[in-house]
């Protein structure tokens, strides 16, 4: 598959849609952050995958996953807690598995 902005910024809408990031009051519009990122994004992939093994560049990509998944998660549960909610783990980790696979 190409890699391009354009086409990961569509496919990035296709999966918000499933599940929409509340981008509240923020100061910056959602196209234009969502545009920045994914852009930024694109030049790291062309950087690493002319430099490096797929299994490192899979590696790469399992790990960046991970720390950002575990970044959502934290700032998620702050967030809850403030509101005065309970914590739950489960619920908390739903968004990032696979739907109909427990463990």
């Amino acid at each position: 598959m190409e890699v391009s902005t354009e086409t990961l910024v569509d496919m990035l809408g296709e999966v918000e849609a499933e599940d929409p990031i509340d981008y509240a009051d923020l100061p910056f519009g959602e196209q234009e952050l969502k545009r920045l990122i994914v852009s930024s994004l694109v030049e790291r992939h062309h950087n690493v995958e002319t430099g490096m093994s797929v299994s490192d560049i899979h590696a790469l990509y399992l790990l960046s996953t991970a720390k950002l998944v575990l970044e959502n998660t934290v700032l998620h549960a702050r967030l809850l807690l403030l509101q005065g909610h309970q914590l739950d783990i489960e619920s908390l980790l739903a968004p990032f598995t696979l739907k109909g696979k427990r463990s």
